[in-house]
């Protein structure tokens, strides 16, 4: 192989993680440091926990051949209007919580339905949900704003100014809990990093050049520090970054280590192969968009946690932005090819774009136009490379 050919292998692997700090730079240069400063750090994990959630489960959707669900942000709204109702009614606190996540999930499962065993297609179903939950939002709010003051809930699940991780080391000026979570974080990804690497060697599989797996770690441990210093400097963790990095860290295990997630890319990659292979297809469907609803009510958790009220206009063109963190991120358009972790790196690419454009000042409507931009140039890159491939 040709030093040229391991150059553009490097770069297709590695595209959008360098788009993101090119981005970055870009900004950090724009806005004189602004970009990087604690505060808007901070703001970028806290302002677009929702996107991660969602674009996580739209993963899974997509994978299954380029399928996408078009409901998402009104489940979030419609979610997020009963679990705020219910509060405003004095209900329980985690019965609303319950509540809003079995909403999410009977929704997904009822259009999970039509779309893995009645064959309807997944555009038609999703665009079908996407009116008709809107539209229940609107009936039960009547139009109205309702306010979520349970003060327990907001600080759980990630609104307000105050909703951090406690500092139990009390630091003086930085917080050392954030400092001690973030070491910790890197140690233990270090730790496997090397024992996976060592089991594979004396497997006697296949492995990457160790100099390739140490530059990785290097620069992801590097990049994890200084996050985490960032976000010491300000107030420390956010509740809604723990949020977000448990759901990545289950569907990271689910979509690479378990059966279900072997099927999903085996039916994006050929559905009547994987079906006649015995796998029954129906069922990871039926799986694909359950979970999907499923986290569209987390999703509304956190919005409406977020927002501390819950309106009808809630979750509008969260759907756009889930679907286009995961091509963005390096889902195909085809599906069958698409990770979590390059799903998280397309969201952060688009949050830092729109934190990065409104710090600069730049018009909303021009910001769509960049958002648009960069969804089309990402399926672009990902059509060429495959025909490159054929």
């Amino acid at each position: 192989m040709t030093t040229k050919t391991k150059v553009l292998n490097f770069v297709q692997k590695y595209t959008m993680i360098i788009a993101l700090v090119l981005v970055t730079g870009f900004f950090a240069w724009r806005t004189n440091g602004k970009i990087l400063m604690p505060q808007n750090i901070t703001n970028i994990i806290s302002q677009n926990a929702y996107v991660f959630v969602l674009a996580t489960g739209m993963l899974m959707c997509i994978l299954t051949g380029g399928n996408i669900d078009l409901s998402v942000g009104s489940v979030v709204c419609f979610a997020g209007t009963v679990g705020a109702v219910m509060m405003q009614k004095g209900m329980n606190m985690w019965l609303a919580v319950l509540a809003m996540l079995v909403v999410g999930l009977i929704i997904g499962a009822w259009q999970a339905f039509w779309i893995a065993y009645v064959k309807v297609p997944p555009f038609i179903t999703t665009l079908a949900g996407m009116l008709i939950f809107r539209g229940l939002s609107n009936v039960v709010l009547q139009g109205k704003t309702v306010s979520v003051t349970n003060a327990k809930f907001v600080q759980i699940f990630g609104g307000g100014a105050n909703c951090y991780v406690p500092d139990f080391f009390h630091g003086n000026g930085i917080n050392l809990f954030c400092l001690f979570v973030g070491v910790l974080a890197c140690a233990l990804f270090l730790f496997f990093t090397v024992r996976n690497y060592s089991a594979r060697k004396k497997a006697g599989l296949e492995a990457e050049a160790l100099y390739k797996v140490a530059i990785r770690a290097v620069i992801i441990v590097a990049v994890v520090m200084f996050f985490t210093l960032r976000l010491a400097q300000y107030k420390g963790l956010p509740m809604a970054l723990l949020w977000v990095v448990l759901v990545v860290l289950i569907y990271t295990y689910i979509t690479s280590k378990t059966t279900v997630g072997r099927y999903l890319y085996a039916i994006g990659g050929n559905e009547v192969a994987t079906r006649l292979s015995g796998i029954n297809t129906k069922k990871i469907y039926f799986l694909a968009y359950s979970n999907m609803g499923l986290l569209a009510g987390l999703a509304g958790i956190l919005t409406i946690a977020r927002l501390t009220s819950a309106q009808p206009t809630y979750g509008q063109s969260y759907e756009m932005d889930a679907i286009g963190s995961c091509f963005i991120g390096g889902a195909s358009a085809y599906g069958g090819v698409g990770t979590v972790p390059g799903v998280i790196i397309g969201a952060l690419l688009m949050g830092v774009i729109n934190i990065g454009m409104s710090i600069m000042g730049v018009d909303a409507n021009y910001q769509k136009v960049v958002k648009g931009l960069v969804l089309l140039a990402a399926v672009i890159f990902d059509v060429v490379s495959k025909k490159k491939n054929t």
